[in-house]
């Protein structure tokens, strides 16, 4: 059962800097976080920019648990910048990346996989779809048992793998997030068909009194993220920034 809970952001990019902002991440942050807070990184994507906001990148962590989460809260805020003082540098470097985002907090679904069981089965995808699904309120439980259900089998029919399902915290259980691996672009483009004719009948006649609005976006993972290299970055892959185009 996963009892994690994960940490989803939407970062917004400067400029030409996604690149480097992905490898600073992935290379430079994800080592230090597992060691010093026991968070893993379950993936960091680009969106693709003809599917949603750009530039832009989604990450995507893994918490040891509520308990595991509070401890980093309390430790990140625990100095008057609200800032750990030894990430100074880390920070600053980041700061000339992005400039801002939208963070939220997620719980899995108990049969959703950590991201070391997805990297030991061999989950890939060329693209990921990331559907964001908003439901009436305290309807995630009955959105997301309809997923494993209906949505997994009818999406498997078309290729797809189902990397996580989540609801979204601290709100009145009217989110839910999605995320599908899809191996090759044409399967991509055969779920899109399928939404738009018939081909998904069942999943959307399952949520069609549960789910009042749903967004997809496509992504694609970073070099260094998990599930394109099958474990987590380490120090080893660090390269310099300014080496990144």
């Amino acid at each position: 059962m996963n009892d994690r809970v994960y940490i989803h952001e939407f970062i917004d990019i400067i400029g030409q800097e996604r690149a480097r902002y992905m490898h600073h991440m992935t290379a430079n942050w994800s080592p230090i976080g597992r060691a010093e807070r026991g968070q893993l990184c379950y993936g960091v994507w680009g969106t693709i920019g003809s599917t949603g906001r750009w530039p832009e990148v989604v990450n995507l962590w893994e918490e040891p648990g509520w308990d595991g989460l509070a401890r980093n809260f309390a430790h990140e805020t625990g100095h008057p910048t609200l800032q750990d003082p030894s990430l100074a540098v880390w920070w600053a470097e980041a700061a000339k990346y992005r400039r801002g985002g939208v963070d939220r907090i997620l719980v899995p679904e108990p049969w959703t996989r950590t991201i070391e069981e997805l990297c030991a089965d061999g989950v890939r995808g060329t693209f990921y779809a990331h559907e964001l699904v908003h439901v009436k309120p305290g309807g995630a439980s009955a959105y997301l048992e309809a997923v494993g259900e209906v949505a997994v089998p009818e999406h498997a029919a078309l290729g797809l793998e189902l990397v996580g399902a989540f609801r979204t915290a601290l709100r009145n259980d009217s989110e839910c997030l999605l995320l599908w691996a899809i191996p090759e672009a044409r399967q991509w483009a055969d779920l899109e068909r399928a939404w738009q004719s018939d081909g998904l009948s069942r999943w959307r006649a399952a949520i069609a009194g549960l789910a009042l609005d749903w967004q997809r976006i496509l992504l694609v993972d970073a070099p260094l993220s998990p599930l394109r290299i099958g474990r987590q970055p380490k120090e080893s892959d660090r390269q310099p920034l300014d080496e990144i185009p």
